[in-house]
């Protein structure tokens, strides 16, 4: 299963990135979607899955929860937006991280693209950066990569180029 992940769009959908998952089986989106038509056009493109973060609207909160956790290809999975990083966790987050460690761990929120492997937890980290025009970042990312038979595999880094930039 071929997975593209991307966060904070923040309303804008830099069009490149429809090429860049074109292989992908589903698309995933850590939050700070910015408006609903991001997410239905990603869904135009592949089946999705996605969370709100905190600028999304009322609309996109309706449609999309606060976490998503499930099992896939053996993975489990959470996703959810706010869930800062290895080994400094939201405290929101640590102790259901410490008890129910999922095997995947995906956020947004902080702009800053990191996969990490967390061994106190056996978990592997990872926030695909953002994707959109909005932010303190100054190179916007998005993440590609398996899920296979329990493990994830061939992940790349996909950037689009510089915040402001088309």
């Amino acid at each position: 299963m071929r997975i593209g992940l991307l966060s904070d769009t923040h309303g804008w959908l830099d069009p490149r990135i429809q090429e860049h998952f074109a292989a992908c089986d589903e698309i995933w989106h850590a939050g700070d979607i910015g408006g609903l038509e991001v997410t239905e056009e990603l869904a135009r493109w592949k089946p999705l899955r996605a969370v709100h973060g905190n600028i999304d609207d009322g609309r996109s909160r309706l449609v999309h929860p606060e976490h998503q956790r499930f099992t896939i290809e053996g993975v489990r999975v959470w996703m959810t937006h706010i869930g800062g990083r290895p080994p400094r966790y939201d405290p929101e987050v640590i102790g259901e991280l410490r008890t129910s460690p999922p095997d995947l761990f995906i956020c947004g929120h902080s702009h800053i693209c990191l996969v990490q492997f967390d061994a106190k937890l056996n978990c592997l980290y990872m926030n695909p950066g953002a994707a959109g025009r909005h932010g303190w970042h100054t190179t916007r990312t998005i993440l590609r990569f398996t899920v296979h038979e329990g493990k994830m595999k061939d992940l790349e880094v996909v950037e689009l180029g510089k915040r402001g930039s088309s």
